[in-house]
């Protein structure tokens, strides 16, 4: 009997993940080490910067926990229009915290255009009993580059 011999790598046989037995033992997770961890010497960046329209007007409201947020939306045009040629815009949603842009933001209007900086949030809350997110842009800083009608 002859072994014919090529230069083809040996197939392996797949194995089912599904079809492993589970350990007897349960094993504990490790905790990663720093220097596993991926992330670890990466410069870690969130932060915002937007200049759009304001297509809703400031709302001030008190949460349960006694904290005052502002809420407003911008919208953004995008850099690069549609195949169709169709300019495509992002409606985003905006709340300040602090005093400071709180008190600027309730004296913009619909469609004065603002310069706006800060950092993506996404928030929890319990609504009509159930948990819901929302990903925001928490503004720290912002200022008014023209007035509508301007």
């Amino acid at each position: 009997m002859t072994t014919k011999k090529t230069n083809e790598p040996a197939q392996r046989e797949p194995v089912s993940m599904t079809a492993q037995a589970a350990p007897a033992t349960k094993r504990r997770r490790r905790a990663l080490r720093p220097e596993a961890d991926p992330t670890v010497g990466l410069a870690s960046v969130n932060e915002v910067h937007l200049v759009g329209r304001v297509s809703a007007p400031a709302t001030e409201r008190e949460l349960p926990s006694g904290d005052v947020l502002t809420s407003f939306r911008v919208v953004v045009h995008r850099v690069e229009p549609t195949r169709s040629g169709r300019r495509v815009v992002d409606a985003i949603d905006c709340h300040a915290w602090t005093a400071r842009v709180r008190k600027q933001a309730a004296g913009w209007m619909v469609g004065d255009v603002v310069e706006l900086e800060g950092s993506l949030r996404r928030r929890f809350f319990r609504a009509g009993g159930a948990t819901q997110s929302m990903t925001e842009v928490e503004v720290t800083a912002g200022r008014i580059v023209t007035r509508a009608g301007s």
